[in-house]
């Protein structure tokens, strides 16, 4: 069902909070790792950190709540596939939706930006409980990104390289980048499980904090330097047919400096290598289903690359055998700070999407 363009322009304009808190709580379709914030998981709503995180639900009638506690990030939200609202830090209360015509709708919201702080999505609410309907189904297809700024889509709409302040967070649409847009295309839920900055042993530069594959377990990934909150995620089945990895811009873009674990490049490779062959083997524990796709860009001279192909050698020597890599070559890094554009996005998910649709069979596994 569409919106008449006035009437969507209204929604847009409108202010951030109407109304008074009311309702019943929509039930929920959620992509991403979540945190309920209380045992009363639908009243309450849920913590969330990592990027792309979304959130769907259906209800019949002219209007939904959207209540937020979020004084960090970014969100689309959508009425029947039709932008509506674009939520910015919104703080906590309730944003009215509305009117629709009557009948059944369905609403999706999409975390935009990256944070670096967890913020909660309380969830959508109705005024009359008749007009609760069940959350959408979670989709046969599901595929897992797991990454750096490249996998965020870091600064990815920006017509400049050059962003100060607050450019980075507000050009940043994890929504566009090449996760989301191969996921959508191939009509699967998915997650993404990246920060910005960090390596498989080294972080940027040589940076403080954890590791990806160190912040990887935890449901909300704190990602601040030296902190680490480990959280029970809410209960799934997650099981992804695909698992995407593009790891290692962040451990050898940079050169080594006095003081870090390694004296030489070679330290760094080995360490490495032995770190992300292990990451692979503990993912394949927990997704026996699963087919990995590792990606590197030629930058850094083609270390990265290299060293990620060793990683998909030493794993098929080891009996690994559904796992491939693929490049992600010929980029023009016209987003913020040198990163890959919505260009750049859209031609690595072309090159994923066209992987996966020469090998169709990798959906058919969903359990094992």
């Amino acid at each position: 069902m569409r919106l008449a363009p006035l009437l969507l322009a209204a929604f847009l304009a409108a202010p951030a909070f109407a109304g008074t808190p009311v309702g019943t709580a929509l039930p929920l379709h959620i992509g991403g790792r979540v945190v309920a914030v209380s045992a009363d998981d639908t009243a309450q709503g849920y913590r969330h950190q990592w990027p792309g995180t979304y959130f769907e639900a259906r209800f019949k009638g002219t209007e939904v709540h959207l209540r937020l506690n979020d004084e960090v990030n970014r969100f689309n939200v959508y009425v029947d596939g039709q932008l509506v609202n674009t939520p910015s830090r919104p703080g906590e209360g309730d944003i009215l939706l509305g009117p629709f015509a009557p009948g059944e709708h369905t609403i999706r919201a999409e975390k935009l930006s990256e944070s670096f702080d967890a913020a909660q999505f309380t969830g959508f609410f109705v005024a009359d409980p008749a007009n609760v309907l069940p959350a959408p189904e979670a989709l046969p297809r599901e595929i897992e990104f797991i990454g750096d700024s490249y996998t965020v889509g870091y600064g990815n709409t920006s017509p400049t390289r050059t962003c100060p302040g607050d450019q980075v967070w507000a050009t940043t649409n994890t929504q566009l980048a090449f996760g989301p847009l191969s996921a959508k295309h191939f009509n699967a839920d998915y997650r993404i499980n990246a920060i910005s900055g960090r390596g498989v042993v080294r972080n940027y530069n040589g940076g403080d904090g954890l590791h990806l594959p160190q912040a990887y377990p935890n449901a909300v990934s704190v990602s601040a330097p030296g902190l680490s909150l480990t959280a029970s995620p809410v209960a799934d089945d997650w099981r992804p047919q695909i698992i995407v990895i593009g790891l290692g811009t962040n451990d050898f873009s940079t050169p080594l400096h006095g003081g870090e674990v390694w004296t030489t490049r070679d330290e760094l490779h080995s360490d490495f290598e032995q770190t992300y062959v292990q990451f692979v083997q503990d993912l394949r524990a927990k997704n026996p289903q699963a087919f990995f796709i590792l990606m590197a860009t030629d930058q850094a001279n083609g270390e990265i690359q290299s060293e990620v192909k060793k990683v998909l050698a030493t794993l098929r020597a080891a009996g690994e055998s559904r796992i491939d890599f693929l490049p992600m070559n010929g980029l023009a890094f016209s987003g913020c700070d040198w990163h890959p554009s919505t260009a750049d996005d859209a031609q690595v998910a072309s090159s994923l999407i066209a992987y996966i649709d020469a090998h169709p069979d990798l959906w058919n596994k969903k359990t094992e």
